[in-house]
């Protein structure tokens, strides 16, 4: 990218594009520091990301309040906190394909960083509040909450919000009398202190396959639990 569109005293960073995500940027550099993660220099994304999950935050609750309207305080703050913790937001990552356009330092990139959890949940944080302050709330959240929505129609009904995915998926298929379903650990990569593991999840019945990635096993599973169920849901 041309070195016309950044400010004087923003980093140079190239991007292919100043559009993400279906938003075009009118200041690149937010995009920029945006998608920089802090081992890559003095100029990263976290105080943008301090920001995105207060926005994050706003945007979910003000939506679980008007799609449950008769739901009680505990149960939307349960919903809440599925939707908002990490590996939703990294989800919410994978499908808008951010880790491939994240800027890190070259420790990260050698650990694999761009398919960490907490690396692309931020990288989501600091993306929302790179938007809200190129274009103001009413756009961030008209962009943002689309983002959300496979996530916000998987939730399970109020009553039983708080459970684990993993949980949800075996009474899922128990209901219907199906066999449970089985985890079966694909690859496990990376340092002692950032293991990163790769597992998949198989249905019988219905046929069906889905993969998960965690700094656990068990994280792992969650996420291929989580993708089953909106394959289900679909």
């Amino acid at each position: 990218m041309p070195s016309r569109f950044f400010p004087v005293a923003a980093p140079r960073i190239d991007l292919p594009c100043v559009e993400i995500a279906g938003y075009r940027f009118t200041d690149p550099a937010l995009l920029a520091q945006a998608l920089t993660h802090r081992s890559a220099g003095s100029v990263h994304n976290e105080r943008l990301e301090f920001l995105g999950d207060s926005l994050v935050n706003q945007f979910v609750a003000d939506t679980l309040y008007r799609r449950w309207p008769k739901a009680d305080e505990g149960a939307l703050t349960r919903a809440r906190a599925e939707l908002v913790r990490e590996s939703a937001l990294a989800t919410v990552a994978r499908s808008l394909e951010l880790g491939a356009q994240l800027v890190l330092g070259p420790g990260e990139m050698k650990s694999g960083g761009h398919r960490r959890d907490s690396i692309l949940a931020d990288a989501v944080e600091a993306l929302v509040a790179a938007i809200y302050l190129d274009s103001g709330f009413e756009t961030c959240r008209s962009v943002v909450l689309p983002w959300f929505a496979p996530l916000l129609d998987a939730l399970p009904p109020p009553n039983k919000v708080g459970k684990d995915a993993k949980t949800r998926l075996q009474e899922w298929l128990q209901a219907r009398q199906h066999p449970l379903p089985v985890y079966e650990l694909l690859d496990e990569r990376g340092e002692d202190h950032a293991r990163m593991f790769r597992v998949r999840c198989t249905l019988l019945q219905p046929p069906l396959r889905s993969e998960g990635e965690g700094n656990s096993r068990r994280a792992a599973e969650q996420q291929a639990a989580d993708a089953a169920l909106l394959e289900l849901r679909a």
